[in-house]
């Protein structure tokens, strides 16, 4: 039998046509399949795209631009806000993964864009959904972010009443005035206003009828006349005192010559007025109803002699407003230089609360009202010598 006689019976035999015809088919297809999908590729009927799939975060994405082109406010308000939100979730990461938090700070920093930082926070919290403990860690920051109350009431009740509100109005038509005190004095506006504010708000309730007379319709503030004087409440011994010390070069609170003739009186100016006829030229100058430029001038003078007497005590006190008032309150003979000073001066009442001249003038100095006219200057001293820090 021939060597083709063999084939053919082989393939005869139907244990092995059947298999062959079937994998001959198959491969048919399948060649035929593959060839139609290039052809397709090729003649752009069909895109590599066709062979994906929808990522199961698809709705989370969403979610993400709908929040951020829909809601997401930039009003000054909300931008404070959502700077804060944005810190706070870079520092918590840092805590987990300190490389990404590094660039996501710096990204921050080069763009101040809080809307970029915070879709960069949501692509870390994407891949942290199964860490528990940070997810933990988010809401508790949160919850920590999320205002106790809708409110626009201060946290210091006493600035919360309407007195208040009219001071702020009437200590702002002194703005020229308080802060020409502060340029020949060289002492910061903010710190002689918390002096100011001790003494006025002291006279809400102790003076009642001056508020109503004064402060409220006319938003003008009180002046004192009878034993302390002006709108600071200056005792005329001490106002004396003040004038002493600056010609005094012995005087521990000697402030030297370029303020020796800072207060001496001008004859070319009168001071007179019809309820201080028999007052003495210092009481004149402080009593006057329209220019209190003296009296912020003699508090302001008495801050810095009080901070040169403690300064070479060895006890500076420059970062101590409320020390300042306090002493401002209870006059030259109660300022001892020591270590550990007290705040207090006079006690009141301020609706049902009691508080110390002291730390009335230490809570308004630092919460930041009326920082729009009255700014904090780079030192409570001679700020103007003080150059303006180096940013490295």
């Amino acid at each position: 039998m021939t060597f083709k006689s063999r084939i053919r019976n082989f393939f005869a035999n139907k244990w092995v046509r059947i298999p062959y015809y079937f994998f001959l088919y198959v491969f048919a297809i399948l060649g035929a399949g593959v060839f139609s999908a290039w052809v397709m590729f090729q003649s752009g009927l069909m895109s590599s795209n066709d062979f994906g799939m929808v990522d199961p975060n698809n709705r989370y994405f969403q979610e993400m631009d709908d929040k951020y082109n829909q809601g997401f406010k930039t009003d000054s308000v909300n931008v404070v806000k959502h700077r804060y939100e944005a810190l706070n979730r870079i520092m918590l990461l840092n805590r987990y993964y300190p490389l990404n938090a590094n660039y996501i700070l710096k990204a921050w920093t080069e763009t101040k864009d809080e809307k970029l930082t915070l879709r960069m926070l949501d692509a870390v919290d994407l891949r942290m959904q199964e860490n528990s403990q940070y997810q933990s860690d988010i809401a508790q920051m949160q919850n920590n972010l999320s205002p106790r109350q809708n409110t626009n009431l201060s946290v210091f009740e006493w600035m919360n009443i309407a007195e208040w509100i009219s001071f702020k109005e009437a200590v702002k038509k002194d703005k020229y005035y308080i802060d020409s005190a502060a340029k020949v004095s060289g002492v910061e506006p903010r710190l002689i206003l918390a002096c100011l504010v001790g003494e006025q708000i002291r006279l809400f309730n102790s003076k009642r009828e001056s508020y109503k007379k004064y402060i409220g319709p006319l938003k003008i503030l009180v002046v004192e006349n009878n034993f302390s004087y002006g709108v600071t409440g200056i005792k005329e011994t001490t106002a004396q005192r003040i004038e002493q010390n600056l010609k005094d070069k012995n005087s521990t609170y000697y402030l030297g010559a370029e303020y020796e003739r800072l207060l001496d009186y001008d004859s070319t100016q009168n001071f007179d007025a019809a309820v201080n006829e028999e007052m003495s030229p210092t009481v004149k100058r402080l009593v006057q109803m329209k220019n209190h430029y003296y009296s912020y001038l003699y508090t302001a003078l008495f801050v810095k002699q009080i901070k040169m007497q403690w300064e070479r005590a060895g006890f500076p006190i420059n970062d101590r407003p409320e020390i300042f008032a306090s002493l401002f309150n209870l006059g030259f003979n109660k300022s001892k230089p020591k270590a550990n000073p007290e705040v207090g001066g006079s006690s009141f009442e301020v609706g049902n609360t009691h508080y110390t001249f002291g730390a009335v003038a230490f809570e308004f100095y630092y919460s930041g009202e009326l920082q729009e006219i009255f700014p904090f200057k780079r030192a409570r001293f001679d700020y103007e010598k003080v150059p303006e820090p180096k940013l490295f």
